[in-house]
C-alpha cells in the first residue's frame, strides 16, 4: 500500500479555557492566553480524503518507526490525558521527515471523550473516531531535549492513531487494566512493559496523511508534523469504558 500525504492549510485552535492553567471548556480564546495559538497552521484538523494529494516521493524512504519494548514505564494523569513515559529510546526516521534525521519518542498520550461517537481531535471527512492515540517524538538530530525542540522548525513529528471499538486491543491492555487506579490528576503508576510497536497497524496498512501543525495543547507551538494513520486500531468497549 502506497504512503499518502494531505498538503494544506489546518483550521484555527479551538475555544478553550484555563481552569486553572488550561481547560477544554467553553469561553476564552486560547490565543489569549497562549499568543502561538494564533497561528496559521493550528491543529486539529478535518483531513477531507478526497483533497489528499498522493505524494511519491514519500516511498523513496519509507518512515520506519524503530520501537524497542519500554520497561518499567509509567503511566501518568495529569488531569488533560493520561500519558505513557517512555524510558528506552525508540526513534521514527524516514517518510516526510527531513533525511538524516531521527525523531526520539518521548511519550505516548491518550485523547478521548464521553461518547463514542467523538473523542479524537482530528476528523476525517467531518467523522469522529471514539479516541486518538498520540506518539510524541521530538527531533534528537537538532536539538538536546523535548522543551528546547517545542517551537522550533522541524522540531516535533506525532504519529496519530484512530481508535475505533472493536475486539480486544492486546497491547494496551497492560495500560488499560491500571487506569481505574489513576482516575485522578497527578496520579501515576508504573506497568512492567510497554512495546510502542503494538500500536502501529499491519506493515500492509500503513497509509497515511501528513500535514504540518501544531500542538493540539497549549502553548499550541508549531512546527509540528502530523501523520496519521489511515486504519484505526481497534480496542474493545471494556477498554474504552476504563477510559471514563
Amino acid at each position: 500500500m502506497a504512503d499518502r500525504s494531505l498538503l494544506g492549510g489546518a483550521e484555527p485552535c479551538p475555544r478553550r479555557e484555563e481552569a486553572p492553567e488550561w481547560g477544554y471548556e467553553e469561553g476564552v480564546e486560547w490565543g489569549l492566553l497562549f499568543p502561538e495559538a494564533n497561528g496559521e497552521y493550528q491543529s486539529p484538523i478535518n483531513l477531507n480524503s478526497r483533497e489528499a494529494k498522493y505524494d511519491p516521493s514519500l516511498l523513496d524512504v519509507r518512515l520506519s518507526p524503530n520501537y524497542v519494548v519500554c520497561r518499567d514505564c509509567e503511566v501518568i494523569n495529569d488531569g488533560h490525558s493520561i500519558q505513557i513515559a517512555l524510558k528506552s529510546k525508540s526513534v521514527l526516521i524516514g517518510g516526510p521527515l527531513p533525511r538524516g534525521h531521527e525523531f526520539e519518542l518521548h511519550d505516548v498520550r491518550f485523547h478521548w471523550g464521553r461518547e463514542n461517537q467523538r473523542g479524537s481531535e482530528h476528523t476525517v471527512n467531518f467523522k469522529a473516531f471514539p479516541m486518538e492515540l498520540h506518539l510524541m517524538h521530538w527531533n534528537s538530530t537538532l536539538y538536546s531535549s523535548i522543551d528546547e525542540a517545542v517551537g522550533k522548525k522541524h522540531g516535533i513529528a506525532i504519529i496519530a492513531l484512530f481508535v475505533q471499538i472493536g475486539k480486544e486491543h492486546v497491547g494496551l491492555k497492560a495500560v488499560t487494566e491500571i487506569l481505574q487506579d489513576i482516575q485522578y490528576k497527578g496520579k501515576s503508576k508504573t506497568i512492567p512493559c510497554f512495546n510502542p510497536n503494538s500500536l502501529l497497524p499491519d506493515p500492509l496498512l500503513r497509509d497515511y496523511w501528513v500535514y504540518e501543525g501544531s500542538l493540539t495543547i497549549p502553548p499550541c507551538s508549531e512546527g509540528v508534523t502530523w501523520i496519521l494513520f489511515r486504519y484505526p486500531l481497534t480496542v474493545s468497549q471494556v477498554q474504552r469504558a476504563s477510559h471514563i
